[in-house]
């Protein structure tokens, strides 16, 4: 009997957003049922089967020493470990605590902060084990998730471009926004994925996929503020989704 490969799916500190992509998918999910069998995945069933898994996809960033601690289980469970989203890939919008004080935020923010158990830090799974391929987005698309896991289950590797947005306005035909109309844009730095979103209805890039390799951050901050943008409004466009991410961070005056 053909057995067939099996895929997990993990969720660490998130909002679910990026599990929620892989039940969008509707008909393709339908596809994919039948060509893997899903170990676990309590977003969508509570049926969960014993690892070792050929294809992991996590969720979220580390924030406490229990969670440090199980991504290296999950690491050892599986064959092929792919992170998904802006938390998992750069320690998502969390990441603000880590250029702040933790113990003032748990103790402004909790009635019994001595019960409250979190590191000071949110950091990417990368930052705790080996890494296969990390999907951007936040959330991630629909499409290039499938992709990824078409490509892993066929032993290929996942065409998923590292280019930026910029790519996908020209091929989308769209006006730049920064030069015809002096729309501060993350565009120019951020990786390609979300189909220009934001650029087609004539909005600058937030920034939700985060950096591109070898962006070019020096110039863009000098751009932006060029557009009119206050040095404490291009710290603002950086501290997002991908806060923590080293390109972002580093350009952040606060840092």
């Amino acid at each position: 009997m053909h057995r067939l490969p099996t895929l997990a799916v993990w969720k660490f500190a998130s909002c679910d957003g990026c599990q929620l992509t892989l039940l969008d998918c509707e008909d393709e999910l339908l596809t994919l049922a039948g060509e893997v069998r899903i170990a676990h995945f309590l977003e969508a069933s509570s049926e969960v089967l014993p690892g070792p898994y050929d294809l992991s996809l996590v969720e979220g960033s580390i924030t406490t020493r229990g969670d440090a601690e199980r991504i290296r289980r999950v690491r050892e469970q599986s064959r092929f470990l792919v992170t998904i989203g802006a938390c998992a890939t750069a320690g998502g919008i969390q990441a603000l605590r880590n250029f702040g004080d933790v113990d003032q935020f748990r103790s402004v923010v909790y009635a019994s902060p001595q019960y409250i158990d979190t590191l000071a830090t949110s950091t990417p799974i990368s930052a705790h084990v080996p890494v296969d391929f990390e999907l951007r987005g936040c959330p991630i698309a629909k499409h290039q998730l499938l992709e990824v896991i078409s490509a892993f289950l066929a032993g290929r590797k996942p065409d998923v471009p590292d280019t930026s947005v910029c790519t996908e306005c020209k091929r989308h035909g769209l006006t730049c926004v920064m030069v015809a109309d002096g729309t501060p844009c993350l565009g120019p730095v951020t990786h390609a994925g979300c189909g220009a979103l934001c650029p087609a209805v004539r909005r600058g890039c937030y920034g939700c996929y985060g950096p591109m390799t070898g962006a070019n951050l020096p110039s863009l901050v000098g751009q932006l503020r060029t557009c009119g943008m206050s040095r404490g409004a291009v710290d603002l466009v950086l501290s997002t989704f991908n806060a923590a991410a080293p390109e972002f961070a580093q350009h952040r005056v606060d840092r």
